[in-house]
């Protein structure tokens, strides 16, 4: 099985919450809801995988405080488990063009673990799954479900602006077109209070 169960992730995803504690569990969470909203109307999604997928997509934060270090030890610590697709998830999750470029912050990590990083981002096969976590991390806050152009400011003002962040932005709201139809509607009016985390 290259995902766990949803027992399993929840109870890895509380582990992670103990050793790390912070604002990235609830943001995680609502990551998971929106995943799963959006599968369950996607004609190729499952809902629950969806789910488990969003739980796990940051766990690599269980080794912080870090900053996007915690994509490689997301990746590694799934591996380690048996549970590739979720590995990869967590890998692919910050990279919509597939570029180790789009990272946002400085790199907290070794010079090379930087090049294994590049290296398996460049061997990884997306799928829908993938765009999914990708969308989906960008639709949600730690206080519920959001329109995605407040996360992306949200994620400018922690990170700041870098040269290569408006194409970054430009992939990931291409993400929500793809999305919007393959549903045949705008996703927004799926996702559970987004009104009020939006406007406040």
């Amino acid at each position: 099985m290259t995902v766990p169960d949803l027992q399993t992730a929840e109870a890895l995803l509380l582990d992670a919450e103990a050793m790390n504690p912070g604002r990235w569990v609830p943001h995680t969470r609502n990551v998971a809801l929106a995943a799963r909203v959006i599968a369950e109307h996607h004609p190729h999604l499952d809902p629950e995988r969806a789910y488990v997928l969003g739980l796990l997509h940051d766990i690599g934060r269980r080794t912080g405080p870090n900053a996007d270090r915690h994509i490689l030890d997301g990746h590694d610590h799934l591996m380690r488990l048996g549970y590739a697709d979720a590995a990869r998830i967590a890998l692919t999750h910050s990279f919509p063009g597939q570029r180790v470029d789009e990272l946002i912050g400085a790199w907290d990590g070794t010079a090379q673990e930087f090049g294994r990083l590049e290296a398996l981002l460049l061997a990884a096969q997306y799928t829908e799954e993938d765009r999914l976590i990708q969308l989906c991390d960008l639709l949600a806050l730690p206080e519920g479900c959001c329109v995605m152009e407040k996360r992306l400011v949200d994620i400018a003002l922690r990170y700041g602006f870098t040269p290569q962040l408006l194409g970054k932005w430009r992939a990931q709201l291409a993400l929500k077109a793809h999305f919007d139809g393959a549903l045949g509607r705008n996703l927004y009016f799926l996702l559970p209070g987004i009104v009020e985390t939006t406007l406040g």
